[in-house]
């Protein structure tokens, strides 16, 4: 029989609040880049006036259920408008929450220095 320990249950649990809302920031921009059927979704949705997940599902070879995981890891971080008519979403880039993102990243990188040996 196994039994928990209060530790060793929560283990995977993040310490978020520990970092500052940039560092967080960051995070969550990178988890939507270390996927490559994210960034396929984003670079599909980039080159279209928008779509809707069923045109992503064609494109990307993945079932709907997948796309839309992906598009909503995608959507928490703000970098897809959405709108409606009828049932259906169409999905664009958020392109002011882009460009926030490329502010954040610079600032971030330019802040580092050269200390490698």
């Amino acid at each position: 029989m196994i039994t928990f320990t209060s530790q060793s249950y929560i283990m995977g649990v993040t310490k978020r609040f520990i970092f500052p809302e940039s560092i967080n920031q960051i995070a969550s921009f990178a988890k939507v880049f270390a996927h490559p059927a994210r960034v396929a979704i984003l670079k599909y949705i980039s080159e279209q006036e928008g779509c809707i997940c069923n045109d992503l599902v064609d494109e990307i070879g993945l079932s709907q259920a997948t796309i839309s995981q992906h598009l909503a890891v995608i959507g928490d971080t703000g970098l897809l408008k959405g709108t409606f008519e009828g049932k259906k979403k169409y999905y664009c880039l958020n392109i002011e929450r882009f460009q926030e993102v490329q502010l954040l990243l610079n600032s971030f990188f330019n802040k580092t220095t050269s200390n490698c040996c």
